[in-house]
């Protein structure tokens, strides 16, 4: 049952043998609207124009021919523009094409990252180290394509001259500026002091070269484990001809001790 027009799902058999369930005979009365094209003997109407499994231009011919075409082709008829005159319907392979959709939406989501705000909070009275480490979470944040809200917070006093926070603020800009820049001027929020940072490159491409990096680094260290794995098979291959070398001299020696000791029995 469809959860749009609680139309009844009907089963269908296409023409290259393959069971479709997933399209719905859609029945509305506000409009001819069809959330799946129509394929092979949903297609009522007497005449559509044809298109060919490459893209050419078949022409205005009759639905029953067309289907005809598509069954000795082991394709789909499938209707791609239900509303023009005479309807549009092509040749395809309906469960291929289905499945590249997929993956053309899979592909879109993923390049479809957002940015996301990342915080670190301040201390007026910060010594250099732990600013330091807050500088070294900011560029990781922007290096990773996020933005970064950076917030100062001030106590008692030190709201009444929030020029230190600013100085700070400034500071902590012109030290990340390779990676990112201001997008929001320092300014005051009640007791404490804003900015933010916007990284220099897009999540996506990020994303991409973190990717791409990965990839070398993965090579790298799978080259670097090929090449163990060689040296230690040479290391075995030597060290089992060694072995032979050394049992076929002890055999030769026992053969040679064995020969002379039969001969002085003989004498």
């Amino acid at each position: 049952m469809c959860h749009v027009c609680s139309a009844r799902y009907v089963p269908h058999l296409s023409t290259n043998g393959r069971s479709l369930w997933d399209v719905p005979t859609h029945s509305f009365t506000n409009g001819d609207i069809i959330t799946e094209p129509r394929i092979n003997d949903e297609i009522r109407t007497p005449q559509l124009r044809l298109i060919g499994p490459k893209g050419e231009q078949v022409g205005v011919i009759a639905t029953s021919v067309a289907l005809n075409l598509a069954r000795e082709a082991n394709l789909d008829l499938v209707e791609v523009a239900p509303n023009a005159q005479p309807p549009v319907a092509k040749l395809i392979d309906y469960g291929k094409y289905k499945y590249n959709e997929k993956i053309k939406a899979r592909e879109a989501r993923r390049n479809q990252s957002t940015a996301e705000v990342k915080e670190i909070r301040f201390r007026l009275k910060i010594d250099d180290h732990d600013f330091e480490v807050k500088k070294g979470h900011v560029t990781r944040f922007l290096n990773g394509g996020d933005k970064v809200k950076v917030t100062i917070m001030l106590r008692g006093r030190e709201q009444s001259r929030p020029v230190g926070g600013v100085e700070l603020l400034q500071r902590l800009a012109e030290e990340v500026e390779e990676f990112g820049s201001v997008e929001s001027q320092p300014r005051q929020d009640g007791r404490n002091i804003i900015m933010v940072l916007a990284p220099k490159g897009k999540k996506v491409q990020t994303q991409s070269e973190q990717r791409r990096r990965g990839a070398e680094s993965r090579a790298e260290r799978q080259a670097r484990q090929a090449a163990r794995l060689n040296a230690k098979r040479e290391a075995q291959a030597a060290a089992a001809e060694a072995e032979s070398k050394v049992s076929d001299a002890t055999a030769n020696k026992t053969s040679s001790q064995k020969t002379t000791s039969k001969e002085g029995s003989n004498a």
